[in-house]
């Protein structure tokens, strides 16, 4: 049995994340990391199922010895930085990222700050199923401390991402936390450097996180946008390390073109390193065709900030991301950061000279046509018959296609993309019956 997936162990609260799942997870994670401070760094997000977790990984870690720190509602990212920052062993996370209160999930960096390679999380499991832990006593049982400070330590490190020459004097910004992590320390930062700053969904009650709210619902954000007259509004998503940018007319930026623009602001600055771009498999290809026009070299990786980490780390690079908004400046950052995302696209804005509806415009996209179809079974897609020669055909045609399972649901997800919507329709109609006589 598989426990983790494309970013973590993620569950409904209670249901799948249950006590003695955390527990169990904690102690496996905490045996297959080198033990050399004895601290383990654990935070989470806003949700009530929160402290019911993190009680047992507490639990769970202090059993086998370790030490822990205890630091609140925090960023995934700030997790990532501060655990490395405090010289911990590892850190934990507890969240769901931008599903719905009722799910909650865990997710496991290493003392670096990195999340765990594959290898690592087979090692977890396999100590999790093996159930065999070194469990102590008298004086080897490990304590754990609350700290509330760090706050602080966080916010220095990710103003440091934003330009010294530029400030955000009279700029006005409308900022989504969506009830989530970071609605303490996103408008801190913003004030703290010069702007005029609404926050809204800043106020969680344990169930809200994520509710109508953020990176997955940036409709109220775009409303209050045109409402206060904003140069521009970003959203997070409940753990803040995923943005969605909305301009001055109240329009979503597309995660491509947001892509798009920074890589260019980052070239044109000569601080895009290796002159090269990690994103997926998911993002359009106008952006690969925008990028190349300016010698930038694109490399995909398959679904999920950690394999574009994994791209970026093989091809040396400092840049790379999702369209879904998570964003990666690992010059600053080791995971997709919503805040340091959030400073540099303020900070190309303002260097651009532009509004925020031409600075984000610089190509148009090929149309996308996607869909979803439930599935019993993931049967890989190589061992389908007929899968190969229907794919080829739609690759004749001149368009694109992306065919994958979902990391996180039973579903197989189907993508056409190509200079004509209409066409790239009737490919996606054709792929969706075939694979669903097949699998469904």
């Amino acid at each position: 049995m598989k426990l983790f997936g494309t970013d973590g162990v993620r569950g409904k609260a209670g249901e799948v994340i249950t006590p003695f799942l955390a527990m169990k997870l904690a102690m496996a994670f905490g045996e297959s990391m080198e033990k050399k401070t004895g601290k383990i760094l654990v935070g989470k997000d806003t949700r009530r199922s929160g402290y019911m977790i993190e009680n047992a990984l507490v639990s769970g870690l202090t059993a086998i010895g370790y030490d822990v720190i205890q630091i609140g509602p925090m960023p995934t990212p700030a997790i990532a930085f501060l655990t490395e920052d405090m010289r911990c062993d590892g850190g934990i996370m507890i969240s769901a990222s931008h599903n719905p209160y009722y799910d909650n999930g865990i997710k496991f960096f290493d003392s670096e700050g990195n999340k765990l390679s594959t290898d690592s999380e087979e090692k977890i499991e396999k100590r999790y199923f093996e159930n065999n832990f070194d469990l102590k006593t008298e004086k080897d049982i490990g304590k754990s401390k609350r700290i509330d400070d760090v706050i602080g330590r966080y916010i220095v490190h990710i103003k440091s991402s934003f330009p010294k020459h530029v400030n955000l004097n009279g700029m006005r910004i409308v900022l989504d936390t969506a009830n989530g992590a970071a609605y303490k320390v996103a408008p801190t930062i913003f004030t703290e450097l010069g702007a005029d700053v609404i926050t809204i969904n800043d106020e969680p009650d344990g169930f809200n996180i994520n509710q109508n709210a953020g990176a997955m619902h940036p409709e109220y954000l775009a409303k209050k946008v045109l409402e206060y007259r904003a140069d521009i509004g970003f959203a997070l998503d409940g753990d803040a390390d995923r943005l969605v940018v909305v301009d001055e007319r109240g329009e979503v930026v597309d995660g491509d073109k947001l892509l798009g623009s920074l890589a260019y602001y980052l070239h044109k600055s000569g601080k895009l390193k290796n002159n090269g771009v990690a994103v997926t498999v998911m993002s359009n290809g106008a952006l690969e065709d925008f990028l190349s026009g300016y010698g930038i070299k694109v490399y995909r990786s398959a679904v999920g900030d950690k394999y574009v980490l994994e791209v970026m780390k093989e091809k040396g690079l400092n840049f790379g991301g999702e369209q879904s908004g998570h964003i990666i400046f690992s010059d600053y950052a080791k995971t997709g950061d919503g805040l340091v995302s959030a400073l540099k696209a303020v900070a190309y804005l303002i260097e651009s000279g532009k509004k925020a509806s031409e600075a984000f415009d610089l190509f148009e996209l090929y149309p996308q046509v996607q869909d979803n179809i439930n599935v019993s079974t993931k049967t890989p897609i190589k061992q389908i018959e007929g899968a190969e020669e229907i794919l080829k055909s739609v690759e004749s045609e001149g368009y694109r296609h992306l065919v994958r399972y979902s990391g996180t649901e039973n579903k197989l997800r189907l993508l056409i993309e190509g200079e004509n919507e209409k066409k790239a329709k009737e490919l996606l109609v054709k792929l969706k019956e075939f694979f669903k006589s097949r699998l469904s």
